[in-house]
């Protein structure tokens, strides 16, 4: 069986920055075991399935090399992407069905934007163990989910973070965190954030730009700093730009999340 795949830089200006990401597009689902294998054979933070609904939606899954994770924001954005320039993707937005329910992808242009659901934080208890595995305290240490978010008072903080990864994943390991995201505001951007999520048994350790994660760091800049467009930096070593604004209908918040995407690869795997 040929599986068409396509390689891209999501939230990158230009090739070689961004989060890089595999998409395969598939005629009906595979067993997840062989899902597992492409993802860990691929070997990028994610690689996104989708199959195509006959309402013209499409069900996404994600896959890291180690396990599935409920949501994916670059990897959401490069499906998005190689719809609208491979598939033939007429009409907007492009709609999918996932493990986090609906999510949406508009074009404008050049940029893409996803429309995401948006999510609260609650206070978490900072150890000594936790200062340590980042490299520096945080003024507050905060839990949304999967992760914890530690909160700087200066860029320059987040910029310098030296993490322990092998500590990072002894906290981790017995629970359902799979990573660490420090962040603060910034000078040039409303606020600038890293992700740091290694996997056992893997080489991956920071990752280069986290759509998922600004589900959060949406609505918390934007109450923070009073405001509901936010220009937003993941100061990773490739770095990743992401354009942001915290809608809120009827009491119901979403995150709208956009950046730019590269093409890198096409072709097909066989399995």
């Amino acid at each position: 069986m040929k599986i068409p795949i396509y390689q891209v830089d999501a939230f990158a200006r230009k090739q070689f920055a961004g989060n890089p990401a595999a998409v395969c597009v598939l005629e009906s689902w595979l067993d997840d075991k062989t899902l597992q294998a492409i993802a860990a054979e691929n070997n990028l933070a994610e690689t996104a399935f989708f199959t195509t609904n006959s309402d013209g939606s499409y069900q996404l899954r994600w896959f890291t090399p180690s396990f599935e994770i409920p949501l994916c924001g670059h990897a959401t954005l490069a499906a998005g992407f190689v719809l609208f320039q491979y598939r033939g993707h007429t009409g907007t937005p492009v709609r999918f069905h996932s493990k986090s329910g609906e999510l949406f992808v508009h074009r404008d242009g050049e940029l893409l934007m996803m429309d995401f659901p948006a999510y609260d934080t609650e206070p978490s208890v900072l150890t000594d163990a936790v200062i340590e595995a980042l490299g520096g305290r945080p003024r507050e240490f905060l839990r949304s989910g999967i992760n914890y978010y530690a909160i700087y008072d200066r860029e320059d903080e987040v910029r310098s973070l030296k993490p322990d990864y092998a500590l990072i994943l002894d906290i981790m390991r017995g629970t359902d965190i799979i990573g660490f995201v420090p962040t603060a505001k910034a000078k040039d951007y409303d606020f600038v954030s890293r992700y740091f999520a290694p996997e056992e048994g893997t080489a991956i350790t920071e990752d280069p730009v986290t759509g998922s994660t600004h589900s959060v760091l949406v609505p918390l800049w934007a109450e923070r700093l009073g405001k509901k467009k936010l220009h937003a930096y993941q100061a990773s070593e490739r770095g990743g730009e992401l354009f942001c604004e915290l809608h809120e209908t009827k009491g119901i918040k979403r995150a709208m999340i956009g950046g730019y995407v590269q093409p890198y690869l096409q072709g097909f795997i066989e399995v």
